[in-house]
């Protein structure tokens, strides 16, 4: 990275974006392997389908939730603390589900600790530190890397999880998930906030730096959920929000529904991880080439054939495969184009809170995504009518796209009085 900062040397950018990779291979392959633990956690707990279904929707929505909240505390006091606080909160979380067996226990540990530990150490608070320290240029692409590292995560660990409920059980699965959780505490350290040592030749050399903005968190906000631009995007990442949660929380009884072993969901879950990072990538680095907007259009839109192809196809185990490994080019991919857009449009002094409030959208729809895939299949008995409102919600959201506004959004004179 010849174009970092004088302040950050290639080594040290690089030494960044990886750091904050392998934290998001953790909380990420953490929380996307939860739809495994769904039949296993229905057996040991008798709490029903649609209960479990419902609790792992909560959770959805309060990574949601943790994203703009953690991402605030972020902005102030630095990211380190924050990682290394959720953490600790994932590591309880998922050691204390095995051992719960009513609802409000399991929302306690599943739905409110592990998942607000995982939005903690997540996309805003992980691309907010890198961005802020990284050159515009360089941005679009860490954020795709970064975005791959939890692609990883669900690659590596949503096999090694079904093989360990295979042969030692799911609880073990569990506690070794909440130990891995623990590994995120020391990679803390190399983000934590650092003032810059700058040489006097340097300072001497480098032009002024500018001005710190004068405008606080709340008013940016206002000003945000004002833009139009900025609304679309949440209308967006709230259909990729029902997209996500939905199959990572019910695949696995698709699968079973066709008559499929458990293995063939693990591998499916694993390969949607493995194309993610290759879509990741590849949307990371396109980023710096072509509109944002044009290349969320082509995501949600792409999304809309795909799973109409899987509707049409034959339900056997390499169905499954291709389907995953198509659907994962497209899954967390759009990530950078969406945090590209908020840096765009606001800069990156408090990129993460407001990816953050993109990210709370994101999940509002996957809470819905979750919840009801849980109630169709109780009441319906298939997923088929989710399968139908996932093509009419993505191809809604390839079109709320195309208006986006791809500039700086330039603060009205009052506001940029405060």
């Amino acid at each position: 990275m010849t174009n970092a900062p004088a302040h950050l040397s290639p080594r040290a950018a690089w030494t960044l974006i990886l750091v904050a990779s392998a934290v998001m291979m953790i909380t990420t392959g953490t929380r996307l392997t939860s739809g495994l633990f769904l039949s296993p956690l229905n057996t040991a707990t008798g709490l029903g389908v649609a209960t479990i279904s419902f609790v792992m929707a909560v959770a959805q929505l309060m990574w949601g939730v943790a994203q703009p909240v953690f991402g605030a505390v972020a902005d102030k006091y630095g990211p380190g603390r924050v990682i290394a606080l959720g953490g600790v909160m994932l590591a309880v979380g998922t050691a204390a589900t095995p051992f719960v067996g009513s609802e409000w226990a399991l929302l306690l540990t599943m739905g409110f600790l592990s998942a607000a530990g995982a939005g903690a150490g997540s996309f805003s608070i992980l691309i907010g530190a890198t961005a802020q320290r990284l050159p515009p240029e360089r941005r679009a692409f860490a954020s795709g890397f970064i975005n791959a590292g939890g692609s990883f995560g669900q690659f590596a660990l949503a096999p090694l999880m079904g093989a360990i409920i295979a042969g030692a059980g799911w609880i073990v699965a569990m506690l070794t998930l909440a130990a891995t959780a623990l590994l995120t505490i020391p990679l803390a350290w190399p983000l934590r906030r650092k003032r810059a040592a700058v040489t006097p030749a340097l300072t001497a050399a480098a032009p002024a730096a500018p001005a710190a903005p004068t405008i606080a968190l709340g008013q940016q906000l206002r000003q945000a959920l004002r833009d139009r631009s900025y609304l679309c995007l949440h209308a967006g990442f709230f259909t990729c929000g029902f997209h996500i949660a939905f199959l990572v929380t019910h695949l696995p009884g698709e699968v079973a529904m066709c008559g499929l072993p458990t293995t063939v969901s693990a591998t499916a879950l694993a390969l949607i991880g493995l194309f993610n990072i290759a879509g990741s990538l590849s949307v990371g680095m396109l980023a710096s080439r072509y509109r944002m907007k044009s290349l969320l259009f082509w995501i949600y839109a792409s999304r809309v054939v795909i799973v109409g192809l899987y509707l049409l196809a034959p339900k056997t185990a390499w169905t499954f495969y291709i389907f995953a490994g198509a659907l994962g080019f497209t899954w967390l991919a759009t990530v950078p184009p969406t945090a590209g857009l908020v840096g765009k449009l606001f800069g990156v002094r408090y990129l993460a809170t407001l990816f953050g409030m993109t990210l709370l959208s994101h999940q509002i729809g996957g809470f819905f995504g979750a919840w009801l895939g849980g109630l169709a299949v109780v009441h319906t008995g298939d997923y088929s009518w989710m399968w139908y409102a996932d093509m009419a919600l993505a191809a809604a959201a390839a079109l709320i796209n195309l208006p986006i506004r791809e500039a700086h959004v330039v603060r009205a004179p009052a506001l940029a009085k405060a």
